[in-house]
């Protein structure tokens, strides 16, 4: 068998279990104590935390041995695995699994150069892939080339977790919530960066970024597309999904929950579409 596992950084909630995705979840720390993310720790606690202590929390990779661990209890029943990291420039969690890797056998580890959703769409190819009779070295090295194909960007509601992040000044995030600027983030190149800036409500917003966004990356694999949020409110999510519906022919339009990897960065009320952008390669 073939085993499609992650780090708890891919965000497909309720996907994990439907697909049969493992995950480790990563160590989020808030003050002087530690959770697992997605275990014990969700997004709400640290929307609670931010707005009582002022202070974003702290992320920790797993260790070496951790990773050596999860992998072995597949491998032990002659499993291969194919693993699936956020991003190296994010976090230290693809160094740690390489280095567990080399102590077994047929464990693949895929620097997704993405975080979020973006992760998660190339472990649920993989998984499509694994279904479909494809050997562990397929997937692997078809993996490798969807990578930077892969469209992740997420409009910021609220320049507050930034702020506190270091990602903005203090005059930058007065003079945004002044003039109703919500900026865009993007995944290039396996780091985030600020893209285009639109201004006024959210939803109107929201739904110039999804338009934008189609046109700019418009070669579309139209298997799926994710809609990830923090939070939003169910009526901006289904706007979305039907400004999809309207604008491009996904035969999935999946809705998830981002966990706390991406509500650290930024806040509540952040949404993005994921999807991966190479239909006529």
């Amino acid at each position: 068998m073939i085993k499609i596992t992650c780090d708890s950084t891919a965000d497909l909630d309720y996907l994990f279990e439907k697909r049969n995705i493992d995950f480790l979840p990563l160590i989020v720390t808030l003050g002087a104590n530690s959770f697992y993310d997605g275990v014990d720790i969700a997004p709400p606690d640290i929307f609670s935390y931010v707005k009582e202590n002022g202070a974003l929390p702290k992320t920790a990779a797993r260790s070496e041995e951790d990773f050596y661990e999860f992998f072995k209890k597949y491998t032990d029943c002659g499993d291969s695995v194919i693993h699936f990291n956020i991003s190296s420039k994010f976090s230290a969690s693809n160094e740690m699994a390489k280095k567990a890797a080399a102590r077994l056998n047929n464990v693949f580890v895929v620097d997704s150069y993405n975080l979020s959703t973006g992760t998660g769409l190339l472990a649920m190819h993989a998984a499509d892939m694994a279904e479909s009779g494809c050997s562990a070295q397929e997937i692997y090295g078809e993996i490798k080339n969807r990578i930077p194909f892969v469209q992740a960007s997420f409009v910021v509601d609220t320049m507050e977790y930034l702020r506190k992040g270091g990602r903005c000044s203090g005059i930058a995030s007065f003079a945004a919530s002044v003039l109703r600027i919500k900026p865009t983030i993007l995944v290039k190149d396996g780091g985030m960066v600020v893209g285009k800036k639109y201004m006024g409500s959210f939803d109107k917003v929201i739904l110039k970024y999804v338009a934008d966004t189609l046109n700019s990356f418009n070669t579309p694999d139209y298997t799926r597309i994710f809609v990830t949020h923090t939070y939003a409110d169910p009526q901006t999510v289904e706007l979305v999904r039907q400004e999809i519906q309207r604008l491009a022919p996904f035969k999935e339009i999946i809705e998830t929950k981002a966990g706390c990897t991406v509500t650290s960065h930024c806040g509540k009320n952040t949404l993005g579409i994921l999807y991966i952008n190479d239909g006529k390669k």
